[in-house]
């Protein structure tokens, strides 16, 4: 089976502009989810996905390969997607270049051991909340599986509600998912569902339309970056944990 792995950058955002280079100990953030992904053994190459000028540069610079897609895509996913149309592989497997404490062997807990090419498969990677106030911060996605792991439902309000215990471990979204390119094509083809534009959530184009996600959990320590402030804590907890070799 041929596993690709891709990095979405997006250049242009207004809440954290130029986000991918935003440094971490001297080193662009995406330089650090590359450096975890080439690491993946189980790879057969690892690109970025950029629509930026800039970012195609500074990545190409650090000897990563790049591709060049559409400033029209308002999701990830749909720049993963573009990808597919001109790269083939089996399996994509996408890290989120806001990921820079994931490491190689838990991007690989998303990868399944048997899998046809031609199948309809989603999976997405989760861990357990360590700080109880982290629940009820809408910025983290909460994700309800089944027993099989199935996802139910994901949402920024803290789900479930303990009415009836509080014995429960609350998982969050980690991200790190793989697609068929069958998977791909169906999410490109189908029309945002009205939950998806409520809770602004691209995995919902799957859930309202009754396809599994399946949701490993890595039981990793991930720190999602998604305001200058978040770079502050990724530095805190590499530097607390003698994660800073370059």
């Amino acid at each position: 089976m041929e596993v690709l792995g891709v990095i979405p950058a997006r250049g242009g955002s207004t809440r954290f502009f130029n986000k991918p280079l935003a440094k971490i100990f001297g080193k662009p953030m995406i330089w650090w989810v590359y450096k975890h992904s080439k690491e993946v053994e189980l790879f057969e190459e690892v690109y970025i996905a950029t629509d930026s000028e800039e970012i195609k540069n500074v990545c190409e610079e650090f000897g990563a390969k790049v591709v060049m897609t559409s400033k029209d895509h308002d999701t990830a996913t749909e720049r993963l997607y573009e990808v597919s149309q001109h790269i083939d592989a089996d399996l994509y497997v996408m890290i989120n270049g806001d990921e820079p404490l994931i490491k190689a062997e838990d991007i690989a807990k998303c990868i399944p051991l048997n899998l046809n090419k031609d199948q309809f498969y989603v999976s997405n990677l989760m861990t357990d909340f360590s700080d109880p106030v982290e629940v009820v911060d809408s910025s983290n996605l909460k994700i309800v599986t089944n027993p099989n792991g199935i996802c139910l439902f994901i949402s920024r309000s803290p789900i479930p509600y303990p009415k009836g215990g509080m014995n429960y471990k609350y998982q969050k979204f980690v991200g790190v998912g793989a697609f068929t390119k069958k998977a791909l094509q169906f999410y490109h083809e189908t029309p945002r569902g009205q939950i998806e534009k409520i809770e602004e959530n691209d995995s919902f184009r799957f859930i309202e339309n009754r396809k599994d996600i399946y949701y490993i959990n890595a039981h990793c320590k991930t720190i999602s970056v998604d305001t200058p402030k978040d770079i502050e804590k990724v530095e805190e907890y590499m530097y607390e944990n003698g994660k800073i070799s370059v």
